[in-house]
């Protein structure tokens, strides 16, 4: 099997040089036979030539291929006698099976059997039927081998297309798999960042104000302010470090609704009072979707830290129920309006709440502030996994 793939990869690199040998084979052995009985008859060295050299152009032109060689065994058949070089009908034909169509195949077949007929009828000797029978199977060999072939390389260019088209459906799911990646550690780091940096910020503010009249709380929210940098560098570490090590890095787990009241504080201690209304329990909720709730309570409030001014406070309220949760973040800030300039953040928001078929809603309160306002729809399935 191994040295037929050989052959099969040589004669389809080499088309012409094979044509070649074939025409050429064919051509010494009808010489030889020419030569081995004695033929004086000038006529009988050219039909040699007229029936093999064509075979050259057999693979560009298959069907005229066949025709010119048939017209020239018809002549041969008016004039002369059988010769080894007649088997090159059989190789037009094959040509033919094996590269047009079906009813082009059956047509050159059809002329053929004719030419055995005929053949059958002048050189057929004392037993014509045995040499019909004999030729016409190896008509019907030559057709039935070339359709095999035709259908074999139809089926190995199927494969390959299959294969092809298989590769570029992989190398796109990886691109779309790649870029969702990049979308979700992109959210990920904003969220730390952008909170971190604002609370640290108000902190910062808070500190120098206080600088004088009350070094205590100066102090107090320096030292609040050093521990949030702190966590902010260890959770980019740690989401760093789940880049470059994938699988075998040092995994915390993600923030949860459990965790909410923790960054609540947070927030108070920058210098934002916020309340929390909870109905419902949130036990049922999957990770992922309280990873999800908790990044939107925080882009908000981080939000209304960078945007709300002084004096603002900011209020959340959870409702759970069987199909999901709805959360809703207010404030009281003058500057609301300011929290969808930069949209990175509002973004990250929806792409998030998208994911469990919501809708972030964002705008001006009627009574004045900014309301930010989702529900997550999570089914008891999605809980349950």
């Amino acid at each position: 099997m191994r040295n037929e793939g050989h052959v099969r990869t040589l004669i389809d690199r080499h088309p012409v040089a094979v044509d070649l040998l074939l025409a050429l084979g064919l051509l010494a052995i009808a010489t030889a036979d020419v030569t081995a009985r004695g033929s004086r008859r000038p006529v009988e060295w050219l039909w040699a030539p007229l029936l093999t050299l064509p075979l050259l152009a057999r693979r560009r032109s298959p069907t005229a291929v066949f025709a010119v060689i048939a017209l020239v065994a018809f002549a041969q058949w008016l004039t002369g006698r059988p010769m080894w070089a007649d088997l090159a009908l059989l190789v037009a034909l094959y040509t033919v099976a094996a590269t047009e169509s079906r009813r082009r195949a059956l047509a050159a077949a059809a002329a053929l059997e004719l030419g055995v007929a005929i053949a059958v009828e002048r050189w057929g000797g004392a037993d014509p039927l045995a040499g019909a029978v004999f030729l016409t199977g190896m008509v019907i060999a030559a057709v039935a081998l070339g359709r095999s072939v035709q259908i074999r390389r139809a089926y190995l260019r199927t494969l390959e297309e299959r294969a092809a088209r298989l590769e570029h459906e992989r190398d796109q799911q990886g691109q779309i798999a790649a870029a969702a990646e990049r979308a979700r550690i992109a959210r990920e780091m904003h969220d730390i960042v952008a909170h971190n940096l604002s609370v640290m910020t108000a902190l910062a503010d808070g500190a120098a104000f206080a600088a004088r009249s009350d070094p205590a709380q100066a102090t107090r929210a320096m030292e609040l302010s050093a521990a949030t940098g702190r966590q902010a560098l260890a959770d980019m570490r740690r989401l760093l470090g789940v880049l470059r090590e994938g699988a075998d890095a040092q995994r915390a787990p993600q923030p949860g609704t459990d965790d909410v009241p923790e960054l609540l504080d947070q927030v108070r201690a920058a210098g934002l009072p916020v309340t929390l209304v909870v109905e419902g329990a949130a036990g049922r909720l999957p990770p992922a979707a309280q990873l999800t709730v908790f990044r939107l309570i925080q882009e908000a409030l981080t939000n209304t830290l960078k945007h709300a001014g002084p004096g603002a406070t900011a209020a959340i309220a959870l409702r759970y129920d069987d199909a999901g949760v709805e959360l809703e973040v207010s404030d009281t800030g003058a500057g609301g309006a300011s929290a969808n300039a930069g949209g990175q953040g509002l973004d990250g928001m929806r792409e998030r709440a998208a994911v469990y078929a919501g809708a972030v809603e964002a705008g001006p309160r009627p009574g004045g502030g900014w309301r930010v306002r989702t529900r997550l729809e999570i089914s008891l399935d999605q809980a349950a996994a």
